[in-house]
C-alpha cells in the first residue's frame, strides 16, 4: 500500500513521513510528481503557512492539482489534509486577501475570532478534539492546534474550543482533514494516522 505524502514545498513532510511509519505505514512516497499520486493507494496533503500560499504552491505543481483531482475524487482513493492541508478543501480562504481552494468541501477559512478577547491568536498548543457526528477516523482525545485561521463549513465532524468552537475536523465519504497535527499529537495523533492507513471508506 503506497502513501503519497504530497510536497509542495508547503508541508512538515520530515515529521508527517515518519509519523505515518510509526503509525505502519511501510511504502511512503514524498513526492511532487503527480504521476506518482495517481498511483497512490491514499493521499496525505499536509499543509504549513499561509492559506493563499499554499493553495499557489500546490497549484504551481504541473498536473498536480489534476492528479489529486483524479485519484481522490474520481477514483475514491483515502484523502487526509492535515492543517492547512485541511484548509485547502474548502471552497476558500480568506488569509490575506481571497484566494480559491479545491472547493470540495462547502466551507470558507476565515480568521478566528475567540469570543473572549484575552484568548490569544494564533491557537497553539493541546486542547480537546470533540466529536460532533460519528466517523472512524475521529476519537475524543487531545491533538496539538497551531493556527489562526479555522474552517467554517459543512461536513464538520469534530470541533474544539478557543472561547468559542473551532473547528477540528471535516470529512464526507473518502475525504477526510483535521486542522490539528497528526504528527505532533502523540499518541492521540499516531492512532489517527493507523485508523487512516486502515481506513475503507
Amino acid at each position: 500500500m503506497t502513501v503519497a505524502l504530497i510536497d509542495y514545498g508547503a508541508g512538515n513532510l520530515h515529521s508527517v513521513a515518519n509519523a505515518l511509519k510509526v503509525a505502519g505505514a511501510h511504502d511512503i512516497a514524498v513526492t511532487d510528481n503527480p504521476d506518482v499520486v495517481a498511483k497512490a493507494d491514499r493521499i496525505v496533503l499536509p499543509g504549513v503557512g499561509a492559506f493563499g500560499a499554499c493553495a499557489s504552491a500546490l497549484r504551481g505543481v504541473d498536473g498536480m492539482v489534476e492528479a489529486i483531482e483524479q485519484r481522490v475524487r474520481g477514483d475514491g482513493a483515502p484523502f487526509l489534509g492535515i492543517c492547512v492541508g485541511m484548509q485547502l478543501m474548502a471552497d476558500a480562504g480568506e488569509e490575506m486577501g481571497e484566494h480559491p481552494g479545491l472547493g470540495w468541501i462547502s466551507g470558507r477559512v476565515r480568521r478566528l475570532k475567540p469570543s473572549d478577547p484575552t484568548a490569544k491568536v494564533p491557537h497553539m498548543g493541546w486542547n480537546d478534539v470533540r466529536p460532533t457526528a460519528p466517523h472512524p477516523l475521529i476519537e475524543p482525545g487531545e491533538a496539538y492546534f497551531l493556527h489562526s485561521f479555522a474552517f467554517e463549513g459543512d461536513d464538520v465532524v469534530a470541533t474544539t474550543d478557543h472561547a468559542g468552537p473551532v473547528v477540528a475536523a471535516i470529512a464526507r465519504d473518502n475525504l477526510a482533514g483535521v486542522q490539528f497535527h497528526p504528527e505532533k499529537s502523540q499518541r492521540y495523533g499516531l492512532d489517527l494516522l493507523s485508523r487512516f492507513l486502515e481506513w475503507r471508506p
